[in-house]
């Protein structure tokens, strides 16, 4: 099969979709397939190291302070500069949109030009992430919804159209044409909401994945599409085990050792987190791994504290080694993450977590400590970090942390997942 992935961000730049996307190129290809990766061209210092042959950087403009990430405009210059490259790669079996915003729309838009059937993973929850940024969420959805509407006029209705007639040619009923809110006729998608802009992007679809259940579960609840493929993101095998194979047998003596990792932004509560782990008092070391604009912010709330050490941005088999070395890793955010990649990278290498989003926390079954709160408001969600991990502490210190669950470390390596996503794509192209 050769099947195009379409990005919001170059898939070098920093972010868990995009470590995903990689590991899953590199699997597909290691199975035979063919990957073309459609994404907005890199800017700064590291744009000139990221071009391969089976990437196709569109035209973009930074949109970042760091220039680390870009956008690309979903118009018809950018369609037709898209269609150009494409020109030089071998005929394309199947569209997979891997993006929330001008990807999904180039994405959609390309698929529709070429009558070729689309399968969307869904990897944000853009009404969560949008408020934790800003107190005009509401306006800027409904912005966002009018940009969706306008970008994608005509091709999510052509595809609907024609993802019922293969449901016909198919010999299905009309109940299951009808199987999912994207193909549900040809009115286009209303609403101003962060669940209308799913389901703008989903219809048309010939399935939908998301990377857990409670994500899944949500997207169906909301008539985004249905039924929704669950399908985790996962961890490379090989590195997996090269890091395990490095890792000491027994813990290394000291103080617990705790390590938070991702982008230094509100959504992720990087900040609530510091000021529990200072008011906690506890006896440990702590380190941070990332970037962002919070960092100064983050730098400032725990000033003159020794036991704390931000490493920066990592590259993958570096975090991954620190992740191992670690004695817990901490999860912060609440209802933003779709599956939440740290705490099962964490797990698949024996690393217990402290997790702050019961979602998550269902989704891992165990190995880990749950922070009570999450329902409350921010007070009582601090309060209920510095009680977790002083509990995480004690736990570590007494030899006595949570073991992660075996069953987890096991279906996320990443070729069981690239053998679950290949498993959707035959599916689709079957009908």
């Amino acid at each position: 099969m050769h099947i195009v992935f379409f990005a919001d961000q170059h898939l070098d730049s920093l972010g868990g979709a995009q470590v995903s996307m990689r590991l899953q190129r590199e699997f597909l290809e290691r199975a035979g397939h063919t990957v073309t990766v459609v994404a907005p061209r890199m800017h700064g210092a590291r744009a000139g190291r990221t071009g391969i042959p089976s990437s196709i950087d569109l035209p973009s403009v930074p949109i970042t302070v760091d220039r680390e990430y870009s956008m690309s405009w979903p118009g018809r210059a950018t369609d037709r500069f898209l269609d150009r490259a494409m020109t030089r790669r071998p005929p394309v079996d199947l569209v997979h949109v891997q993006a929330d915003f001008w990807g999904a729309f180039i994405g959609r838009r390309y698929a529709a030009r070429h009558g070729i059937p689309v399968v969307v993973t869904m990897h944000n929850r853009v009404d969560v992430g949008i408020a934790a940024v800003t107190p005009l969420h509401r306006p800027v959805l409904a912005v966002l919804n009018l940009w969706r509407r306008v970008a994608l006029q005509g091709a999510v209705e052509k595809a609907a159209g024609s993802e019922s007639v293969r449901g016909v040619e198919n010999g299905r009923d009309s109940e299951s044409v009808r199987d999912g809110e994207s193909v549900r006729g040809s009115e286009s998608v209303r609403g101003s909401d962060g669940w209308a802009f799913l389901r703008g992007i989903a219809r048309g679809a010939s399935a939908v994945t998301a990377p857990s259940t409670h994500f899944a579960r949500r997207l169906e609840e909301h008539g985004v599409f249905t039924p929704v493929d669950v399908v985790w993101n996962g961890i490379d095998d090989d590195i997996r085990e090269a890091t395990l194979a490095k890792a000491p047998s027994d813990r290394e003596p000291g103080r617990p050792r705790f390590v938070w990792l991702g982008r230094m932004s509100p959504e992720k509560r990087l900040l609530p987190f510091l000021e529990a782990f200072v008011d906690s008092g506890v006896d440990a070391d702590l380190e941070i791994i990332g970037g962002g604009a919070q960092r100064p912010a983050a730098e400032k709330v725990v000033a003159g504290a020794a036991n704390v050490h931000f490493a920066g941005k990592l590259g993958y088999g570096e975090t991954l080694a620190r992740i191992a070395a670690a004695d817990a890793l901490v999860q912060t955010s609440i209802g933003f993450e779709t599956q939440g990649m740290t705490p099962f990278e964490a797990a698949t290498l024996g690393t217990p977590s402290v997790i702050s989003d019961p979602d998550i926390a269902a989704e891992l079954g165990g190995g880990l400590w749950a922070v009570p709160g999450a329902e409350g408001n921010e007070d009582q969600r601090t309060a209920g970090l510095v009680q977790t991990l002083r509990r995480a502490a004690s736990d570590i210190a007494a030899g006595t942390a949570p073991v992660p669950m075996r069953e987890v470390a096991e279906a996320f390596r990443q070729s069981s997942r690239t053998a679950a996503m290949i498993e959707v794509y035959r599916r689709v192209l079957a009908r």
